[in-house]
């Protein structure tokens, strides 16, 4: 009898670290969207590569300071400089895409077709590392491209090829995931996260600093507003607030019970377009929003097995 009382204790305790975890896990990528909701408003007040060069220089800055408050001058190293100078350009290129396409296109659109990363970082692996993929994921990754193509239709006609940008901003993210694969275990997750952030911004500038020099009057600088400012500086701490959640989460349960809660982005981005923005989705847009969502539960599934 205790023998029974004990193991439901045990059981109680696991289920309770799992339900923290998995709100820990909403809480952190629901908040990234209603990041992505604040920097789309700044739409039309600044160039979104200014925009994400700004944001990723006030990041840098932030998680210097506690790197430093934490772990003190010998915190800040440089380990495997390679893998950490990919890490910030891909990082920097998914931004740059994905900022620029929110700007052009309803939120959620830009949002699911970026959930195409995990597949693509999947396929990638499997030619660049001659990673063994199941017919299984290559059938789900095919499928996930129908769906983007069903998503993109309406912007498709109304932008042209600049509705293919939050395509490429999943093929940025791939590169990071990848990227990040080879940096795990050379550093702390706070080392980590500044690195990236500190190689993304000066090439964010750059790429800014490009857009400005080209002569287009969508991608001049000026001065930006308080409100870009404060909208930058809050994207910068509620990003960091984010990954930490997340890491909580898969502290208290584990990555796989983790991993699906990351769709909560997409809801969270589709109330925020149909609240803020009036952006409502038709149907065709929402069935291939769940092709992609359908093919990464699949991937997430396949993988855990």
């Amino acid at each position: 009898m205790a023998e029974n009382t004990t193991n439901a204790g045990e059981s109680d305790g696991a289920g309770r670290h799992r339900g923290a975890g998995m709100l820990f896990a909403l809480l952190g990528f629901a908040l990234l969207s209603c990041g992505d909701g604040l920097i789309k408003s700044t739409a039309g007040q600044w160039p979104g590569m200014a925009v994400a060069a700004l944001r990723f220089t006030l990041g840098a800055i932030g998680l210097g300071l506690v790197l430093l408050i934490r772990e003190g001058p010998q915190g800040f190293r440089f380990p495997r400089p390679k893998v950490q100078l990919a890490r910030g350009f891909f990082l920097a290129g998914a931004t740059v895409t994905f900022f620029s396409s929110i700007f052009l296109m309803p939120l959620a659109t830009a949002t699911s077709i970026q959930f195409m990363a995990p597949l693509l970082t999947a396929v990638i692996s499997s030619i660049l590392y001659k990673e063994r993929l199941s017919p299984g994921r290559w059938v789900a990754t095919l499928i996930a491209f129908v769906g983007v193509m069903i998503v993109l239709r309406p912007s498709f006609a109304d932008l042209g090829p600049a509705a293919l940008l939050p395509l490429a901003a999943a093929f940025g993210m791939s590169g990071l995931m990848m990227s990040n694969a080879r940096a795990a275990g050379s550093g702390s997750v706070l080392l980590m996260q500044f690195l990236v952030a500190a190689v993304a911004a000066p090439l964010l500038i750059l790429y800014a600093v490009l857009g400005h020099l080209s002569g287009m009057p969508s991608l001049h600088i000026g001065w930006p507003s308080w409100y870009v400012v404060i909208v930058c500086a809050t994207v910068a701490v509620s990003a960091s607030f984010s990954h930490m959640f997340v890491y909580l989460a898969t502290a208290r349960s584990s990555a796989a019970t983790v991993a699906p809660m990351v769709y909560v982005q997409i809801i969270v981005a589709i109330a925020i377009g149909v609240v803020f923005y009036r952006d409502y989705p038709d149907l065709v847009a929402l069935a291939g929003t769940g092709v992609i969502i359908a093919s990464g539960i699949y991937l997430l599934r396949d993988g855990r097995r």
